[in-house]
């Protein structure tokens, strides 16, 4: 008989990334993790919450009594110390002997004035993204977007017309993804290249590192015209307007020419075939002969291992309406793009950068 098979633990290691790992288990102790699995919204909506509130900001000062920050976050004092009480009681926040909450290290990233915050990550999780998981029957049983039935309209149509919500995305991305700028300048070697496309490129935080590490390097950040004029203050604010041309269009329609390699990072992802080549056959049209193109995603790794892309692949299902895709995924997708798949370069982080030339 086959032995039961381990719990799985998770936790976040220092690069900031979920690492799983499998321990012996009793039928009790699966039954409690599930337990805590099953109500895992519990938390991360209190978080959602104290983001709202902007508690960790209010803290950033020292301790504070639950009636001052009640009366300056226009809260009910007894329904906050509950809100308070229970965060605590898992790390985030702590209540000292003096009645007074406090900061923790898990706290900490929930201040909207830290390097990498988490803030936006969590009103973005708690509000638009936690409906559209409540519709996740929908999505599974009919195939179709959780979010665009919650909403009546696709995301990106959506942030479009809310550009506070369209903020926080953009926040909330760099959040999520900051780490991997960085990762990708020293997993793949850029010498040789004199002009880069970030198509896709959002508020111009993955093209801006680059350039920073990249002294020799021009670039263009190419994405919906509403979407590179959140874009231009932060290419200015980092000096880099002499290296790095903005342009506004549709990447379904076109991308602009005039590059060496163009690179999308968790672009592909949020579109389903159909509208993925329609992009990828655009940016073969826009590259030169012998061009590279880097897609910058979650390769799903075969097998039955945690790989927090797995779940991402949820995320995309229910939200954009896209997919996670493995390596033999986007090689054939490539292919009808007219495009070889050349290697797949890991990372410091979750991401892989998909390499491929123009046939």
């Amino acid at each position: 008989m086959k032995d039961r098979p381990g719990r799985i633990r998770f936790n976040f290691n220092d690069s900031n990334q979920i690492s799983f790992h499998e321990e012996s288990c009793s039928m009790s102790d699966s039954s409690a993790d599930l337990d805590r699995m099953i109500t895992g919204y519990w938390i991360s909506q209190a978080i959602y919450a104290a983001a709202k509130f902007g508690i960790a900001d209010h803290l950033q000062e020292g301790p504070q009594s639950v009636d001052t920050l009640a009366a300056v976050t226009s809260t009910n004092p007894g329904a906050l110390y509950r809100l308070l009480r229970a965060l605590a009681s898992v790390g985030i926040f702590a209540e000292n002997g003096e009645g007074q909450f406090e900061l923790t290290p898990l706290a900490e990233p929930l201040r909207s004035d830290v390097p990498g915050s988490k803030r936006a990550l969590a009103l973005m999780s708690g509000d638009e993204q936690f409906k559209a998981w409540a519709e996740i029957e929908y999505s599974i049983r009919t195939g179709e977007i959780a979010f665009d039935k919650v909403f009546g309209k696709p995301i990106f149509d959506y942030l479009g017309e809310h550009p506070e919500k369209a903020r926080i995305f953009d926040a909330a991305m760099v959040g999520i993804h900051g780490r991997e700028s960085d990762a990708i300048a020293k997993a793949y070697d850029f010498s040789g290249i004199n002009v880069v496309a970030d198509i896709g490129g959002g508020n111009g935080s993955q093209m801006i590192g680059l350039l920073q590490q990249e002294s020799s390097l021009k670039g263009i950040v190419f994405d919906l015209p509403h979407v590179v004029e959140r874009a231009k203050e932060n290419v200015e604010y980092a000096g880099l307007t002499d290296r790095c041309a903005l342009v506004g269009g549709n990447f379904f329609e076109a991308v602009p020419g005039g590059a060496d390699l163009y690179m999308m990072r968790h672009i592909i992802h949020d579109w389903h075939e159909d509208k993925a080549l329609a992009i990828l056959r655009n940016c073969h049209a826009a590259m030169p002969e012998g061009g590279k193109l880097l897609v910058v995603e979650s390769v799903i790794p075969p097998g039955n291992e945690p790989f927090g892309g797995k779940f991402l692949d949820l995320v995309m299902l229910l939200i954009p309406g896209g997919k996670e895709r493995t390596e033999e995924e986007y090689r054939t997708l490539f292919a009808q793009a007219n495009f070889e798949l050349t290697r797949v370069i890991p990372t410091d982080t979750e991401v892989s950068i998909v390499e491929a030339v123009k046939r």
